[in-house]
């Protein structure tokens, strides 16, 4: 008894000195409300004080937002072709395994193109049935079919879409559907809260939240070829959730779901949105049925890095974009842009990157002078460029030889042209390394075949070389054209082309596409 006394006794003291050590400023006391010391960032509590409530702003639960949103949110269903693996069979279930053809035989021509199936998520943004998604899950679609939130599926067609931003939109029947809109005005910041909505493996309807992590990121496959800046964010996003919406804790669409780094196959926390600045015009365009068209130079190029910026003894403030060559009689060449002068503004606005510079020149429309401040023998100077018209990817990436440091694309060695679906370019000295073409070749040699077109069904091949067409030499895509455009005029229903391929030359007959009058 005489212990617990002594321990009440004890204890009672220490709190009066305690008291006396606070009133005196000796001791301080962490509370909800405290001031820390110079430097410190302190947490706030919370809404009234409470430890554990939601700071103000954040929802107690996303089921509102979920709930007002998810009917405008689809699965799409497409079915695509994929093309038969050259020179053999491929055993379904052992991807990379090929029992090779026996020698001499040829693909069956005759054959049924074989299919795939392909799932992915959109979002109605109009009343009136226009839906946006990615590129990738709607590219080469034989059929779309678009699955809604009360499991009614219905048809769709494809409006437009444009690969390098990897958006897309398609259209069904109707005028009554639900639908969201993109919200440009309110820029998201790091930290705030998003919820995306989708399709992950075939779930539709699947929510998820998370934050956004980071902006202004760089698609890591390098898809995007530098035309979009990605927000990044955790909510976990899977294959499925491409082309589905990211929103805000108000429901308003602030990007579009694109990509993910995912070294496990699943989700890891790391997913790409597109913003919806760069979403909204672009799908307002292809809804209207309008081109996406870019401005173009015509250059390789990459990011300066500092010890080629000290080679070439410029001040170590300097940043831009190294030149690395110039596609002969591309717009760049003819404004007098020149290899290893570095550009650092367009239009007055600074390029310290690759991807700046690619942005900036895309921006512009063809006929616009574009203007570019460039140093070139350690002076700056500028210079005019008249931008042209960017080519399509496809023929790009068939004259592309690789990309820079920084994953900006290089310029292909010369623009080409298309005709009946084969891009044919004159033979320069790059296209007769790349393809391997003794100097002895003349011709046009294809640079890229659309895959729908009767070039695409004769597989015809990129690299080889087109001699003669309609029994006229041809060297340039001009005269090829018109070799084509005399085919037709004489109602000539297909043209003979004398081809070289790798290793001999043949005769190839290729049917003439319908005319649009017809």
């Amino acid at each position: 008894m005489l212990k617990r006394k002594e321990f009440i006794l004890g204890a009672a003291a220490g709190l009066i000195i305690a008291a006396g050590a606070t009133a005196g400023g000796v001791i301080s006391w962490p509370t909800a409300n405290a001031e820390g010391r110079p430097g410190q960032l302190i947490p706030s509590a919370g809404a009234s004080g409470l430890a554990f409530a939601p700071p103000q702003g954040a929802p107690l639960s996303f089921a509102d937002i979920v709930q007002q949103v998810a009917p405008a949110v689809v699965q799409i269903e497409v079915e695509s072709r994929v093309e038969r693996p050259a020179g053999g069979l491929q055993i379904p279930g052992f991807p990379g395994f090929v029992i090779p053809n026996p020698r001499g035989a040829e693909p069956d021509a005759e054959a049924e193109p074989e299919t795939a199936q392909g799932a992915g998520s959109g979002f109605f943004i109009t009343k009136d049935g226009f839906i946006v998604t990615n590129n990738h899950v709607v590219a080469d679609a034989i059929t779309i079919k678009v699955v809604m939130s009360d499991g009614r599926k219905l048809d769709a067609k494809l409006i437009g879409r444009d690969e390098n931003t990897d958006l897309a939109v398609i259209k069904v029947e109707g005028d009554d559907f639900s639908f969201v809109s993109f919200e440009e005005e309110a820029k998201p910041r790091v930290g705030d809260w998003v919820v995306a909505v989708g399709n992950p493996f075939g779930l539709g309807g699947t929510a998820t939240a998370g934050i956004v992590s980071a902006m202004s990121r760089q698609d890591p496959s390098g898809q995007s070829r530098g035309f979009v800046d990605f927000i990044q964010i955790d909510a976990a996003i899977n294959r499925g959730n491409s082309g589905g919406p990211t929103f805000d804790i108000y429901g308003r669409v602030i990007g579009v779901n694109s990509a993910i780094i995912s070294p496990t196959g699943g989700s890891v926390g790391i997913g790409f949105a597109i913003p919806a600045s760069i979403a909204k015009p672009i799908t307002d365009k292809l809804m209207s049925g309008q081109a996406i068209e870019r401005g173009y130079l015509g250059v390789s190029m990459r990011t300066m890095t500092d010890g080629e910026r000290d080679a070439l003894g410029l001040p170590a403030t300097v940043k831009g974009v190294l030149i690395n060559d110039v596609t002969p009689g591309g717009p760049a060449d003819k404004g007098g842009l020149q290899s290893a002068d570095v550009v650092v503004s367009v239009n007055g606005q600074p390029t310290a990157t690759g991807d700046v510079l690619t942005r900036a020149v895309a921006a512009t429309s063809v006929g616009d002078r574009v203007r570019l401040e460039v140093y070139r023998d350690g002076r700056l100077q500028t210079l005019t460029v008249i931008s042209g018209r960017r080519p399509p990817e496809s023929e790009l990436d068939a004259l592309r030889g690789g990309t820079g440091p920084d994953g900006s694309p290089t310029a292909p060695a010369t623009p080409g042209q298309e005709t009946e679906g084969l891009t044919v370019s004159a033979i320069t000295p790059a296209l007769r390394t790349r393809y391997s073409l003794g100097a002895d070749v003349s011709g046009v040699v294809v640079t890229a075949v659309a895959p729908r077109s009767e070039a695409g069904k004769l597989r015809f091949p990129v690299g080889s070389v087109i001699q003669t067409a309609f029994g006229r030499p041809v060297t340039t895509p001009e005269q090829f054209k018109a070799a084509v455009d005399a085919a037709r005029a004489a109602g000539r229903p297909s043209i003979l082309l004398r081809v070289r391929t790798p290793g001999q030359s043949q005769s190839i007959l290729l049917a003439l596409e319908l005319s649009k009058a017809e």
